[in-house]
């Protein structure tokens, strides 16, 4: 079940299957096994610790998250949260225009 947004509905893997198979002109079977060949391209560029800039749409890359003091949100207690890698995504120029 969808929740709609203040923008419009989120769009989930099946129906940007769909969406591709249409566009591309191919099987919904094709569109599934190119998205899922990017989606695993993509991560495994970020595991490597490269990242992957696709002009115009935007990057991925991988950003370092230092340790840092919080708290349990049942107890309040003061902890640690460890050092961690983090995925993240920066909009291109062209995906930036086409949603504004």
């Amino acid at each position: 079940m969808n929740k709609r947004t203040k923008e419009g509905n989120p769009v989930n893997k099946n129906e940007l299957i769909s969406a591709i198979a249409k566009e591309a002109d191919v099987t919904k079977e094709v569109a599934h096994r190119t998205l899922d060949a990017t989606i695993d391209a993509i991560s495994g560029a970020l595991k490597k610790g490269d990242s992957v800039t696709l002009v115009g749409f935007g990057s991925f890359q991988v950003r370092q998250r230092a340790e840092r003091d919080g708290r349990n949100p049942k107890t309040g207690e003061k902890m640690k949260i460890k050092a961690s890698k983090s995925p993240a995504f920066k909009a291109g120029k062209l995906l930036k225009d086409a949603v504004n």
